[in-house]
């Protein structure tokens, strides 16, 4: 799939420059220069996905056979459009595992494994971590849009879940994110170190429930691929 974007974008009027602010801060940089010969470049959903990638995880690939049969099915089942399918309703899947054993790296190969298989998509990730702290109360943000951002994106990355410290306010956050995920059945790519029964005690019956209903799982093992990696 190709993104209509291209490297030499026309800004006119406040709402082109409105968008170009928007995709600045995130990290989108248009203004790019245009090839030799006076054509613009397209700029591909791809490069544009690994614009907001963490560096780590910009040439992932999802290499284990259940990750990337979930992406087949969700690819299958996008809803037909102009510029290719979109995200519809579909199953999630949870990667669960000891830490460093390549769950992070499987999630992002997937997104990016849709995206080159030409799949319209509008993804949101972050840790849990990054969740709670996205939505702590503070003068002049509105943790409730964002909390609304994140549960309606047609595609969500939750990473780490249960390793963020826990409280009621924590709890209670999580559940509305994954209620209102699985009541719409929208896909979700989660990651744990934490084996479903100890989701359980961590998350609470209501999370953990609906996980086991609305995820596929992959079990990864082996050792910690951070501390056992050859020195560069």
């Amino acid at each position: 799939m190709t993104a209509t974007l291209t490297r030499e974008p026309h800004r006119v009027g406040p709402l082109a420059d409105r968008l170009n602010g928007i995709l600045a801060s995130r990290g989108i940089d248009l203004a790019t220069t245009a090839v030799e010969d006076g054509h613009a470049e397209p700029v591909t959903a791809l490069e544009l996905a690994d614009a907001r990638i963490p560096a780590r995880y910009r040439r992932a690939l999802a290499d284990h056979p259940k990750v990337t049969a979930w992406a087949d099915e969700i690819a299958h089942a996008g809803r037909p459009g102009p510029g290719g399918p979109g995200i519809a309703e579909g199953p999630s899947l949870l990667i669960a595992g000891p830490t460093g054993t390549g769950k992070t790296h499987q999630a992002y190969g997937a997104i990016r494994t849709l995206l080159a298989r030409g799949v319209r998509l509008r993804w949101e990730a972050t840790t849990t971590a990054d969740f709670h702290a996205r939505l702590r109360p503070r003068a002049g943000h509105d943790a409730e849009r964002d909390l609304q951002t994140l549960a309606r994106c047609p595609l969500l990355f939750l990473d780490d879940l249960g390793a963020a410290k826990t409280s009621e306010w924590t709890e209670e956050l999580t559940y509305r994110l994954i209620n209102h995920r699985y009541e719409h059945m929208l896909p979700t790519l989660i990651t744990t170190n934490l084996p479903m029964e100890h989701l359980r005690v961590t998350l609470g019956d209501r999370v953990a429930s609906r996980l086991a209903e609305m995820t596929e799982r992959v079990i990864l093992d082996g050792p910690d691929r951070r501390r056992t990696a050859p020195a560069a």
